[in-house]
């Protein structure tokens, strides 16, 4: 995971450029899937997002995290992506997940800052349960993953070019 120091006081949630910041902590921990995604790896900081749980789902190889009290779950949180890129990141994560605004704290700094993070929809479906583990994720679903993701990409693509 690549890290870099992070001057937040000019990152937010809205409407400039390139001025979006998101709490990632699933496929997107992986940088390869992040440059298969945005074509770059945007500045990130390790971050801990309080109240969630991060679970596993029957049938899935990526993980939903839900409010679970006592709760956290790890990730990162990538500054400065634009509007284009949230926009592909919005259509990735699909209609199984919610964009909400949260606070989470950079573990760099212990700076909370406002991101945006997709939550499962479906805080009650039986097929969350136990805990993603992203490094067992890596060894076994990664390479499969990100073929699945460049389709995804030029699907996306095509999609756009078809456009008037």
């Amino acid at each position: 995971m690549a890290t870099a120091s992070t001057n937040t006081g000019a990152v937010g949630l809205g409407g400039g450029n390139n001025d979006h910041t998101v709490f990632v902590y699933g496929s997107l921990l992986a940088d390869d899937v992040v440059q298969v995604l945005l074509n770059r790896i945007p500045q990130t900081s390790p971050a801990i997002l309080n109240g969630y749980h991060r679970f596993s789902i029957k049938g899935r190889v990526y993980p939903a995290i839900i409010p679970v009290e006592n709760k956290k779950v790890t990730g990162r949180v990538l500054f400065g992506l634009s509007a284009s890129e949230l926009y592909i990141l919005d259509t990735y994560e699909d209609e199984e997940y919610d964009k909400r605004t949260v606070d989470v704290s950079l573990l760099d700094t212990s700076e909370v800052l406002q991101a945006y993070v997709y939550i499962w929809a479906n805080s009650s479906d039986p097929d969350l349960y136990g805990e993603w583990d992203f490094e067992e994720w890596k060894e076994s679903k990664l390479e499969d993953y990100l073929k699945m993701t460049k389709s995804f990409v030029e699907e996306l693509e095509d999609t756009a070019s078809s456009l008037p």
